[in-house]
């Protein structure tokens, strides 16, 4: 049977429309051989998320995004477009996550799945979105802080520069300079100084060589001294010194009670008197002695002398 031409166009014709229909599908991310199923997020903010972005569950790659769309109620929320190729099952009250694939990456979105016990995520169903923290999100969560603490020791820096300038005013700066002059004058002075006392000590080596020894032998001598203090029985002199002043004490409070010769020498008005005139007449007698020495020496005069008073001049 001979196949007229019409028919092998006609034939040709419907060969690339479907040829053209599923490429323009598979490049969408769709394939029309292939049981995929359809699930739908929504976002506040998708960037840096393209269509064909791989979808992942536990990281593995089991769809892709096909598109990405305003909603159509005017409120600039972001439908996504989910195609999953794998016949894995999940609760629709699983989550859509966006993510970051890396520094320079781009978005990817995963989806994370709940094992609660709920119905079974049908194609078409809309997915509970969310946002994991990515590496820019963190570090731009860690410079912020960052920065303001930065900004703030800048101005405080920049203030203390300002006042170290107010500060250090050319007097200041001349005033400062000629300290530093002084102070190395100081120092060379230190130095000469320095110089001359090890030359005294390096000159005067053997005396104080000499002086130290000397100095050995005085504690040696004090280390003897003081053992011998701590071997002989110094505890019991001390016991028999204080018994000693003891006694003593008790002596002078006799004293003075008027106890004992000595206590009553001292106490009574009586004894003092009766020496005090005593010692009148003593004196008495040794002043007639000496005016009239005839009266108590018989032998040198054989006649009795009376005794006469001696006139007050």
């Amino acid at each position: 049977m001979k196949i007229s031409r019409e028919v092998k166009t006609g034939v040709l014709a419907i060969l690339g429309i479907t040829l053209f229909i599923f490429g323009f599908n598979y490049l969408k991310g769709k394939n029309l051989l292939d049981s995929s199923r359809t699930f739908y997020t929504e976002f506040e903010n998708v960037e840096g998320l393209v269509p064909s972005t791989p979808v992942t569950i536990s990281g593995l790659s089991v769809g892709k995004v096909v598109d990405i769309s305003f909603k159509p109620d005017g409120s600039s929320k972001l439908v996504v477009k989910l195609l999953v190729d794998s016949s894995f099952d999940f609760s629709k009250n699983s989550k859509a996550e966006l993510y970051e694939t890396g520094l320079i990456g781009g978005k990817a979105i995963a989806i994370v799945p709940a094992f609660d016990g709920a119905e079974k995520a049908q194609s078409g169903s809309y997915l509970e979105s969310g946002k994991k923290a990515g590496l820019t999100d963190l570090v731009n969560q860690r410079l912020t802080p960052l920065q303001e603490k930065i900004e703030k020791m800048m101005v405080s820096a920049d203030v203390l520069l300002n006042n170290l300038n107010d500060v250090f005013d050319e007097k200041t700066k001349a005033n400062l300079k000629k300290s530093m002059s002084e102070l190395s004058t100081t120092i060379a002075s230190f130095k000469s100084t320095s110089v001359s006392l090890n030359q005294v000590i390096k000159n005067n080596q053997s005396h104080i060589d000499s002086v130290l020894t000397n100095a050995n032998k005085l504690s040696g001598n004090l280390a003897n001294i003081t053992k011998k203090i701590s071997d002989s029985n110094l505890g019991d002199a001390i016991n028999k010194l204080e018994s000693t002043l003891k006694n003593f004490d008790s002596i002078l409070a006799g004293m003075e009670k008027g106890e004992g010769s000595m206590g009553k020498l001292l106490k009574d008005d009586s004894l003092y008197n009766n020496l005090k005139g005593a010692t009148g007449e003593l004196e008495d007698l040794l002043r007639d002695i000496k005016l009239h020495p005839k009266r108590y020496f018989r032998i040198l005069s054989k006649k009795e002398i009376p005794y006469q008073e001696e006139e007050t001049k």
